[in-house]
């Protein structure tokens, strides 16, 4: 099982290519707007130690996989597709 979480806001031109490439592959996500959430946000920061947006949490056999920004390749490997 795969679970992806996405951190982001509307305005990030980043987070749109990122939600819609994910749509792209058929995978299920679920985002977060980190403008709006505070605690998503604080979240965010926590797993990081930045602001940056998108950020894209992998979960999967029981590892979690933190990409920050939009990064095609590492969401391939990561996703295996």
């Amino acid at each position: 099982m795969v679970d992806i979480t996405v951190y982001s806001t509307p305005m990030c031109p980043y987070c749109t290519q990122l939600k819609e490439y994910l749509e792209k592959l058929e995978v299920t996500f679920e985002d977060f707007n980190v403008a709006k959430d505070r605690d998503k946000a604080k979240e965010m920061v926590e797993k990081t130690g930045q602001r940056g947006v998108p950020v894209t949490v992998v979960e999967k056999d029981g590892e979690e996989t933190v990409i920050v920004g939009f990064d095609r390749k590492k969401l391939v490997k990561t996703l295996e597709v």
